[in-house]
């Protein structure tokens, strides 16, 4: 077992001292890095980049020789789990992911097969063993999967959507059909997320970036159940460290009281919630990460030390905090301002932790 030589991030997560706020960046690895354009005009296309270990390790590895992070996370995409379910995922330009046969009906979701992931998604356990090799213990990696109802909206509405009409009517009408449907996405996902770490993920993530569009009861049955399912399915420790576990609801405000009793490790919060806020919901159990808004980035170096000083601030004194945006970094922002953003924190974070002892 190679020696982790950077644990800032495990240390946070467990709410444990550290000697500064660590960061990483959610989509850190992404189009706003001219060297991220070559390696996918290299790979052809973004599902062969994502299938290719070696290319997937590069891009994974790109940001960190650029800036001072304290974690990696893999490269893939949310959609796996239901191209190996066999859908049909492709992309068109301007348009993002669809897929080929979506899931509407019943009789779909009972046609759905059962996957080995150990088979049909070989090449990202190959990634995370390459990128654990290349990384020789740098910094820790992050997996992640996308959440079952996120994942789900893309099944049931065949790409993306900002109303979800279609699994927003199977809820109403058919909710034990849609509970059936994610119940086996999160029986996949766990699987998957578990076969990340024995291949060695050392923390994972689970993005539910469309939760916000549920109401509140349909919120704990329709997203945050399936999120419960996952989280107790999952291997909790290798290697004689704990593997933590942070959710990520965008939008979720008020609820991320609901998300603690699941029993993850940390909570991501985005820009609409302050990280003050988002401390009396949770009742300081879990860390907390986050939550500069993206578009911050866009601004000048002046603005952008001023929202790190501002973020910092909110969350406050103490342990448990990971610094991040508030969702992915937007291809559109100059890779020297996230320079700044990382510069500011390693700089102005120190202070908060001054009495951690």
């Amino acid at each position: 077992m190679t020696e982790l030589k950077n644990d800032l991030l495990l240390r946070a997560l467990k709410r444990q001292p550290v000697p500064r706020t660590p960061l990483w960046i959610m989509r850190q690895a992404g189009r706003y890095l001219p060297e991220y354009r070559a390696t996918r005009a290299e790979a052809g296309d973004f599902m062969s980049l994502c299938r290719n270990p070696e290319l997937a390790c590069e891009v994974t590895l790109q940001p960190l020789r650029r800036y001072k992070l304290d974690a990696a996370i893999l490269f893939s995409d949310i959609l796996t789990v239901p191209d190996a379910l066999g859908l049909g995922l492709y992309f068109e330009t301007g348009e993002g992911p669809k897929f080929e046969r979506p899931v509407k009906t019943r009789a779909d979701i009972e046609a759905l097969p059962d996957i080995d992931v150990t088979d049909g998604l070989s090449y990202v356990f190959d990634a995370v063993r390459t990128i654990r090799r290349e990384l020789d213990g740098r910094v820790p990696l992050i997996g992640f999967a996308g959440s079952p109802w996120t994942v789900g909206t893309y099944m049931v509405e065949g790409g993306s959507s900002r109303e979800f009409p279609t699994i927003l009517g199977l809820a109403r009408e058919e909710p034990a059909t849609l509970d059936a449907m994610l119940k086996k996405v999160a029986s996949i996902t766990t699987d998957y997320l578990n076969a990340q770490i024995e291949a060695g993920a050392q923390a994972v993530q689970i993005f539910d970036t469309w939760g916000s569009a549920l109401e509140a009861d349909d919120y704990r049955r329709f997203s945050l159940a399936s999120m419960q399912q996952i989280v107790d399915g999952l291997i909790r420790e290798r290697d004689g460290r704990r593997i933590p576990v942070i959710l990520f609801t965008k939008g979720a405000g008020p609820r991320l009281a609901d998300m603690v009793a699941t029993g993850c490790d940390a909570l991501g919060v985005d820009w609409t919630t302050s990280l003050a806020d988002a401390r009396k919901y949770t009742d300081d159990k879990v860390a907390l990460q986050g939550n500069l808004d993206p578009a911050t980035l866009k601004g000048s170096p002046e603005v952008i030390r001023q929202g790190v000083a501002d973020t910092l601030a909110s969350y406050g004194k103490g342990p448990g905090h990971v610094f991040n945006l508030g969702h992915g970094i937007t291809p559109d922002i100059d890779p020297e301002h996230l320079g700044v953003l990382v510069d500011a924190v390693h700089e102005m974070s120190p202070a908060y932790h001054a009495d951690d002892s």
